[in-house]
């Protein structure tokens, strides 16, 4: 099996209490479970992690293109604000960006990402099965 990352950035540990009107009522385990599961069905070994500390999620990020890993980020606030993950990102050999909610609809600071131009594709508002979406593609793309 093809070993996957999705990585959650900052704030994305409190899923289902924070702004549940927003991100849903399913916690950040709930969802590991189940993404964990789906990749088994799509014949990935996906990792999922969370990270509130930005230089760890720039670490994981160098592992995964020192190691050719596929990644999945959500990489919450930090789309729109760390230039550090914005470079750290150019050299991930695959990398599909995902939002729970629409950024489009949301605050104008929102609308811009610093990840984007490095993505070969971006989710977003699609809840949390955009990250369903990504685990399909990526299973599709490695064929």
């Amino acid at each position: 099996m093809r070993r996957v990352f999705v990585l959650n950035g900052v704030n994305l540990g409190r899923l289902g209490i924070r702004e549940p009107e927003i991100y849903g009522h399913v916690s950040h385990a709930q969802l590991a479970e189940h993404l964990v599961a789906t990749g088994q069905g799509l014949g990935l070994d996906v990792e999922v992690r969370q990270s509130d500390v930005e230089a760890e999620m720039i670490s994981w990020l160098h592992q995964a293109s020192d190691e050719s890993i596929p990644v999945v980020i959500n990489a919450g606030a930090w789309t729109h604000s760390s230039h550090a993950i914005g470079d750290a990102v150019r050299d991930v050999p695959f990398l599909l960006e995902v939002h729970i909610s629409n950024i489009f609809a949301r605050e104008s600071f929102r609308h811009d990402s610093v990840i984007s131009a490095s993505a070969q594709g971006v989710i977003v508002g699609m809840g949390l099965a955009g990250y369903d979406y990504a685990l399909a593609h990526i299973a599709a793309m490695l064929g």
